[in-house]
């Protein structure tokens, strides 16, 4: 079997990612992260994951939160703003809210490449969305696309033409829906995941958050209930 990393967040697009790369027949090494996020409950729903896939190896990667100051999902530094909340379709589809995280993806993936290169292997999934995503620039297919180019220029081992390097994107051009329907077919159980920006002291997910809204939206949308437990639904998600 043929290694890969893998970026496991504890959210449904990541499960589905690992799910799709061990359906693809490959040995799967997760990394997680923890920097003070406020729904650090997604590194348990990471290591409950990382337990159903199967994975060869799962570590997980302390960040200090000052690192990425002022977003309204990290703790530490100056008070961030709220979470946005109840916001429109429309509202979600345009700019980016609060919620970005400076940098995120290039910094994790950037520890995803220097794994990769040790584990002797050129292959990194990564469960990015641009069609159900609240605007984050890290996300779109020409930034894959520019990493994936720069990661090339990066290593050793992609340098001297051992190991070019691929950043696997399953789910960048798939609806919420699809990918649930995708994640269920391969028997992933969504009910051990989580998604929400706010969640309560005992990890019940707010419902109302974009990213509550966008998951909700996406069991509508494939016709099923969401298994995990919220404290609100608001009538326009459901």
């Amino acid at each position: 079997m043929s290694k890969a990393v893998i970026l496991i967040s504890g959210g449904l697009d990541s499960a589905t990612t690992a799910a799709l790369a061990r359906d693809l027949g490959f040995d799967l090494y997760g990394m997680t992260f923890r920097y003070g996020q406020r729904h650090a409950v997604e590194v348990e729903a990471a290591k409950r994951v990382a337990g159903a896939v199967g994975l060869a190896d799962h570590v997980i990667v302390d960040i200090d939160p000052l690192v990425f100051h002022g977003s309204s999902l990290v703790s530490g530094g100056d008070v961030p703003p709220d979470v946005p909340k109840d916001r429109s379709d429309d509202d979600i589809s345009v700019g980016i809210p609060s919620t970005y995280v400076p940098a995120r993806n290039t910094i994790f993936l950037s520890y995803a490449l220097a794994w990769a290169e040790v584990l002797g292997t050129g292959d990194i999934f990564i469960g990015v969305n641009a069609l159900d995503y609240s605007g984050y620039p890290d996300c779109r297919p020409d930034y894959v696309a520019a990493f994936q180019a720069m990661a090339n220029l990066a290593t050793r081992d992609a340098v001297e033409g051992r190991l070019p390097v691929t950043i696997h994107t399953p789910l960048i051009e798939m609806s919420k829906a699809d990918i649930i329907g995708t994640g269920l077919a391969l028997g992933v159980d969504y009910g051990m995941t989580t998604s929400c920006y706010d969640p309560a002291a005992d990890g019940a997910a707010c419902g109302r958050c974009d990213s509550c809204q966008l998951r909700l939206k996406g069991f509508a949308g494939a016709g099923i209930g969401d298994p995990i437990a919220y404290q609100d639904i608001p009538d326009r998600a459901d």
